[in-house]
């Protein structure tokens, strides 16, 4: 896991030069994209349904392939990876869904400890990890619960823990509140704020225009496809053209 540790001297995180996504037999998921997002920033990947929010961050884990175009994570084009490098690459990033993605019939400890044991850790280190991650989002007295009895703030904070516990050098978030109320939604992205405070790349992909006005960070606007804007240049004006 070496080619994406932390130390990796890279200045940029992500950089994508061209990239398009076609699906068959012949639907532009996203045209001809060039971004670029440092180690260590914040970044919300904004626009409507169909923007192609969700399609960039399947290309940035390699979950799907870019059509045309270059991805550059930390410094290695992942478009030339394959096989066991593309597993460790995933390693070195944290996954946050809408849907939970929890196995029911588990413990929190478990599900989140799991993810740690499929990628060769211990089964020690990886409940060690695990229950001190649940400790820290504030769930210690949770870890024996399994997912249907908590509620879906505490189901987030155990998928959070779930996407932590490999220590990753980046998080993608897709739409990570959709599902919560207003008051389940703020404490998630308060969560967000403190993994980045301690130096993690975070892109969390979301069409909460209300998010964005209420978290200052950098917002990238897709629509069709289509990198439209970029607050990094175009400044906080820009927020104004996402749709609530």
């Amino acid at each position: 896991m070496e080619k994406f540790a932390r130390n990796e001297p890279a200045l940029w995180m992500i950089q994508l030069f061209r990239v398009s996504k076609i699906y068959p037999p012949n639907y532009p998921a996203l045209t001809d994209i060039h971004l670029h997002i440092e180690k260590g920033e914040f970044v919300f990947v904004s626009g409507p349904s169909g923007a192609g929010k969700t399609t960039l961050l399947r290309l940035l884990f390699r979950e799907e392939e870019a059509t045309e175009g270059q991805i550059i994570v930390n410094g290695r084009n992942i478009t030339r990876l394959n096989g066991a490098r593309v597993a460790r690459l995933r390693q070195a990033i944290g996954l946050v869904f809408q849907e939970f993605k929890l196995l029911p019939s588990m413990s929190a400890l478990e599900n989140v400890a799991l993810a740690a044991e499929v990628v060769g850790m211990s089964r020690t280190e990886s409940r060690r990890r695990a229950f001190h991650l649940l400790r820290e989002l504030g769930l210690k007295d949770k870890h024996d619960a399994r997912p249907p009895t908590l509620s879906g703030g505490e189901q987030q904070r155990v998928a959070i823990a779930r996407a932590l516990v490999n220590d990753p050098i980046l998080v993608l978030a897709d739409e990570p509140t959709g599902n919560l109320d207003a008051e389940m939604a703020e404490e998630t992205m308060r969560l967000f704020l403190k993994i980045h405070e301690k130096g993690t790349t975070i892109i969390i992909a979301t069409h909460d225009s209300g998010l964005l006005r209420r978290f200052q960070h950098r917002v990238v606007l897709l629509q069709r496809g289509r990198l439209m804007a970029d607050s990094k240049t175009a400044g906080r004006s820009m927020v104004s053209k996402v749709e609530p």
